[in-house]
């Protein structure tokens, strides 16, 4: 095995550094926040890293991908390795996670009509809110969100601009 010193090790180490690069790429993607929905933890103008199929777990903040108001989700999901290029074709909300499968639907944090006596959170589904009530749409108005449209979950966010 070539090494650093021999006349092939430092090609090996640049292909070795940008193939790493490109697998971080494929996992880690930069989302700009706009609007007002998850103030005051983010603000609008934000970036934030997201990890791809990161753990989803109740109080962490996700990237899911937006339901047309009025639009009940009838087309498949998109793929979890999307890349940059159909990801920009698509819209998204940044929301915190309330409620997993198997809790309690919390008090307030679901739609009406998609509230049930003693509920728990449905297979599946997610109940998102934002940090900002009146201005976030979000599962007090679509209801459930399902999980399969999470796209990770986010790891750091940058300074405010």
């Amino acid at each position: 095995m070539p090494t650093l010193s021999s006349p092939r090790g430092p090609v090996y180490a640049l292909l070795l550094g940008i193939t790493g690069i490109a697998l971080l790429r494929r996992r880690v993607v930069s989302v700009t926040v706009r609007g007002e929905s998850m103030e005051p933890a983010l603000h609008d103008g934000e970036r934030v890293l997201v990890l791809r199929g990161g753990r989803l777990a109740v109080g962490r903040v996700v990237v899911v991908e937006r339901m047309v108001k009025r639009e009940r989700w009838t087309r498949r999901p998109f793929h979890r390795d999307i890349g940059p290029a159909q990801g920009a074709k698509l819209r998204w909300f940044i929301k915190r996670i309330a409620a997993m499968p198997g809790d309690p639907v919390p008090l307030e944090g679901v739609a009406p009509h998609e509230r049930t006596p003693g509920g728990t959170v449905p297979s599946g589904k997610l109940v998102l809110l934002g940090d900002n009530p009146s201005v976030s749409y979000d599962s007090r108005q679509a209801g459930y969100f399902p999980a399969e449209r999470v796209l990770g979950t986010v790891l750091f966010r940058s300074q405010r601009p």
